[in-house]
């Protein structure tokens, strides 16, 4: 994977091979981890369009959409139109909600992200149409890369988590073993969806 690796991945990575429930998973699959495109609106779009579909899936609908535009700019969204975008296999409501972040694209993207907490950028993302709660957390984990996100609305998390403590039925037993994994639970969701799919997800 090409990008920008975080300054506390290995840090988080000693840390969770020592966990009872994860190091053998950190074991198997090693330092390499989460890395950044660096590319906000790109990372906004792939999030929109792998929303409840099949990584596979997504790769294919991201390669027609790369092919058609030619790079993924609010520029080159404009340049198009709505069907051209949902003829790549978008749905026309993902077409809509990309072709209308692009139209806002100046206000989405130029805000002081540095300055501010993982839930200020949540409540900033999620104002924007076709964008929830989900992607918003896909979002701080794989472009602004902050170390402890655990989105509970991720099924490949639950199932992952599911897999290492098959009594976690429901989401908040989820979610209070996520706390096991606390301040690097980005990290941890990273090896979580690894048990379930090797090839690692990229937005």
């Amino acid at each position: 994977m090409s990008g920008r690796v975080p300054l506390w991945w290995d840090e988080a990575h000693a840390y969770l091979a020592k966990d009872e429930l994860l190091g053998s998973v950190v074991e198997q699959f090693g330092p390499q981890g989460i890395t950044s495109r660096e590319d906000l609106f790109q990372t906004l779009v792939r999030s929109i369009v792998g929303q409840q579909i099949s990584v596979l899936a997504a790769d294919a609908i991201w390669g027609r959409l790369v092919e058609h535009l030619g790079e993924v700019t609010p520029l080159a969204v404009l340049a198009t139109d709505q069907p051209s975008i949902a003829a790549c296999g978008v749905t026309r409501p993902k077409a809509s909600y990309i072709y209308g972040l692009a139209e806002q694209s100046e206000l989405l993207l130029n805000q002081p992200w540095d300055e501010m907490t993982d839930e200020a950028i949540k409540k900033h993302l999620i104002t924007f149409r076709g964008i929830g709660p989900w992607t918003a957390e896909m979002l701080l984990m794989f472009h602004f890369l902050r170390p402890d996100v655990f989105s509970l609305g991720d099924i490949g998390l639950i199932r992952g988590t599911q897999r290492l403590v098959p009594e976690a039925e429901t989401k908040e037993a989820v979610g209070e073993i996520a706390e096991r994994w606390r301040p690097y639970r980005t990290a941890a969701a990273w090896y979580l969806w690894r048990i379930l799919d090797p090839v690692p997800v990229e937005y």
